[in-house]
């Protein structure tokens, strides 16, 4: 999953980020408003964590840009102001969700957690597809009732995968669900990553299609829930 974090107290945005990245979620830090409205134009994120007081365009601001190209990312507002009016004004924004600043960070990533899949159509926390299933929150898989062993990068492919579920994606797309925008990303890197995971995949029956010049989709068993 990946999430926007945006902050200018650097202090701030460090910690929530480390705290983020060790629960497994890919995040991007943006420190202004116009670099994260260009951030949220260009790409796609499961969540937006923002910060109101930012230099060169109020959080406020950004959300309003959001909504008015009627993207649907989830946006949770992470402010110290803490009066009722300022609550209302962004949730009536588009604000999915309002946390008064210092969070608790348990509650916190229990929010994200409900906001993301919101933002999916209120997926299941446990997926089955096929002979496979998938944790979305403990960020574990079993194959055929055996745990499967999964580095960071496979987990957010198969996830980003059977999210989309027969429909093609762009390596550019997948490499952004795998890799932060400050890594350096090596033209075959989403491929070794899509080969690992396919190995791991195939003898359960579980097909990644290659679609030349286009992208991978993830191939529906037959046999798959829903």
């Amino acid at each position: 999953m990946r999430i926007l974090l945006v902050e200018d107290d650097a202090l701030l945005a460090d910690g929530l980020a480390r705290s983020l990245r060790q629960s497994g979620y890919l995040v991007e830090v943006a420190s202004d408003g116009p670099t994260a409205d260009r951030w949220l134009q260009d790409g796609e994120f499961d969540l937006t964590l923002l910060d109101l007081g930012l230099p060169g365009l109020d959080g406020s601001e950004v959300l309003q840009r959001l909504r008015q190209r009627k993207q649907r990312t989830p946006v949770l507002v992470l402010s110290a102001r803490q009066g009722l009016d300022e609550r209302v004004r962004l949730l009536d924004l588009g604000a999915d969700d309002y946390m008064v600043k210092p969070v608790a960070l348990a509650e916190l990533e229990a929010r994200a957690r409900a906001l993301i899949r919101r933002g999916q159509g209120g997926a299941e926390p446990v997926i089955g597809f096929g002979r496979l299933q998938l944790d979305t929150v403990g960020r574990r898989a079993w194959l055929e009732g055996n745990a499967l062993e999964l580095a960071a990068r496979e987990w957010a492919a198969l996830e980003f995968l059977v999210q989309r579920v027969n429909r093609i994606v762009s390596k550019e797309q997948i490499s952004q669900a795998l890799y932060g925008w400050d890594e350096d990303i090596t033209p075959n890197a989403v491929e070794k990553s899509i080969s690992r995971l396919r190995s791991k995949l195939e003898p359960a029956g579980i097909t990644i299609r290659t679609v030349r010049g286009l992208g991978y989709y993830l191939e529906k068993p037959d046999d798959a829930a829903g």
